[in-house]
């Protein structure tokens, strides 16, 4: 029988992103699973989860864990509004309230993991899915568990004072994996916390749910779209890893017609005006956060996905990934080195230079006159993308790493 796991995902109540996705896929690979997501979790992913034979658990257990979770949840409130106050301070007073942030996630975590060793005591497996960027020995020491953590990215940096909690938390940094979606964030974390053991492991995983005949058949109808034009597909909110601005600067130049459909959230309205007065481009917009069947819809419209980011670029992402999974072509920049390299020969990927406006139009009109072609079955692996099953038993592997005695006693429960 294959061993179950512990999963924990702080942001399962979010809708974007691969945050539900990733965690009902690993579920679904190992019967009897503990899922930990204190926020709560939306009925599709209560369903999955149900049908998956996962154990999914929203509250805290026990005196300490329901302490630390309403106590992070007062440190958020006092962040919140403390960047809203600080908003037009200088860059080194905003930062405060991120570093209330960073305790607050903390507390979060460890309530998560004394939940999960309360409840599944002695389990192998426990994954936080999206940890935070700091205080990772501290977490293992207040949580009491020794466990994996995906680190997505390095946003904040830790001040004097986090950086105590740091150094209290380290002796329990040996109780901790970090897992890095790209080289560039494994980097990134080890410079900043040099004692971490950290590997490099994407998140997304293949759920092995391509687009059907039939939802390519009917998308286009859903936007009055016409077969026989092109479209191209712009997914996720407009965060500063998205390079918005050569994408404006790109469709202005265009010299072929293009459908565009914009689909998620927060993405600027004023822009959106502006390319809806552009001769050649029509645009279609589906204000986010947006559903997992209505992002399907959008990319079984597409021609292809559209991804571009500032060079040096250097986490996983998720939009690559969703054009793998489910069979859509892609238009990328080169913004990530090691992504570039392993699209450079696949025939459903064109790459373009980041930044560059004028090379993004020229993508653009190319794939106007001349389709890409559709990935296939291997697409999800050119990008480094494990399958469900796959990611789930090296996360098992991974994690009897971290098996031999403790360093140092654990906390009294």
């Amino acid at each position: 029988m294959s061993t179950p796991l512990v999963l924990i995902e702080l942001y399962a109540d979010r809708l974007g992103g691969h945050h539900q996705r990733t965690l009902t896929a690993l579920a679904q690979t190992r019967p009897g699973t503990l899922v930990i997501t204190p926020g709560g979790a939306p009925w599709a992913v209560r369903d999955a989860l149900r049908d998956a034979d996962a154990r999914l658990v929203t509250q805290a257990a026990g005196r300490p864990a329901r302490l630390m979770t309403a106590s992070s949840r007062a440190l958020e409130r006092v962040s919140r509004a403390g960047q809203r106050l600080l908003r037009r301070c200088p860059a080194r007073v905003r930062r405060w309230p991120h570093q209330i942030t960073l305790v607050s996630r903390l507390l979060a975590e460890a309530a998560a993991l004394r939940t999960a060793r309360r409840l599944a005591p002695g389990a192998t497996g426990v994954v936080i899915l999206s940890a935070s960027e700091a205080l990772h020995g501290a977490a293992a020491g207040l949580g009491g568990l020794p466990h994996l953590r995906f680190v997505h990215e390095l946003v904040t940096r830790e001040d004097a004072g986090v950086r105590l909690l740091g150094l209290l938390g380290r002796p329990w940094e040996d109780r901790v994996i970090a897992l890095c979606p790209t080289r560039t964030v494994q980097e990134q974390v080890s410079g900043v916390f040099p004692r971490l053991r950290v590997k490099v492991r994407a998140f997304a995983v293949d759920d092995g749910l391509p687009l059907t005949p039939a939802e390519l058949s009917g998308a286009r109808t859903a936007f009055s779209i016409p077969d026989q034009d092109a479209v191209v597909c712009l997914v996720g909110g407009w965060w500063p890893s998205k390079d918005i601005t050569a994408v404006d600067a790109a469709l202005a130049r265009l010299t072929e017609p293009l459908h565009l459909i914009v689909a998620g959230s927060p993405t600027d309205p004023m822009v959106l005006a502006r390319w809806r007065d552009l001769p050649l481009v029509h645009l279609h917009t589906v204000p986010g956060p947006v559903s997992e069947p209505v992002l399907r819809l959008v990319y079984a419209a597409s021609d292809a996905a559209l991804v571009a980011r500032p060079p040096d670029t250097g986490k996983e992402s998720g939009l690559v990934m969703d054009a793998a999974r489910l069979g859509v072509p892609l238009i990328v920049s080169d913004h990530d080195p090691a992504l570039t390299a392993r699209l450079a020969q696949e025939p459903w990927a064109r790459v373009f230079t980041a930044s560059r406006p004028d090379h993004l139009a020229g993508a653009l009109d190319a794939l106007v006159r001349q389709p890409l072609a559709l990935p296939g079955p291997d697409a999800p692996a050119a990008v480094g993308m494990a399958t469900a099953t796959g990611q789930a038993a090296f996360l098992i592997q991974a994690a009897r790493e971290l098996q031999e005695p403790l360093s140092c006693p654990p906390p009294p429960p």
